[in-house]
């Protein structure tokens, strides 16, 4: 038997320790919780990802009465840089949460699904993306999107 241990490096922020690049894309995740679409879980999730050419694609969580129907903030945020500017990596990602009124204390945690569509995000352009997560509290930076996914499963897996 063989044991392994993973690990992860993520900084802690406060707001004022961040640049006013990373500042610009956690205040665009923050305002766009207000777009939210979450009848069902009140818990408004905002994402905001800054493309190598300057470009900021907003995203947020879209609910549905069928709930494997809708899409958290992450992947519209994604996936629609990727259809609208499908030459342009993605750089940086913030995501913020909002619900009872106010952002949540900690940062919020992506899904698995979304983990993996940044990963595949980062590997379609060969160069990391970096991950930000607000909190009042706090703010998670992760240097690259496998730092939040670390057995990563990319097009190469398929090949067996």
């Amino acid at each position: 038997m063989k044991e392994y241990k993973l690990t992860t490096k993520m900084r802690s922020y406060q707001w004022d320790e961040l640049s006013d690049e990373q500042r610009e894309v956690v205040a665009i995740a923050k305002e766009q919780t207000a777009h939210s679409y979450c009848p069902y879980s009140q818990f408004h999730v905002g994402a905001a990802a800054k493309l190598a050419n300057g470009v900021i694609i907003r995203g947020c969580n879209q609910e549905n009465a069928a709930y494997p129907s809708g899409l958290c903030a992450e992947r519209t945020a994604l996936f629609a840089a990727g259809a609208q500017y499908p030459e342009q990596p993605v750089t940086r990602l913030a995501i913020a949460c909002f619900t009872d009124g106010h952002f949540t204390a900690e940062p919020g945690a992506p899904c698995g699904a979304c983990r993996q569509v940044m990963l595949e995000t980062e590997h379609r352009y060969g160069g990391k993306m970096e991950v930000l997560l607000y909190g009042e509290k706090e703010i998670f930076v992760f240097e690259s999107a496998a730092d939040l996914l670390p057995l990563i499963f990319v097009s190469e897996n398929l090949k067996g």
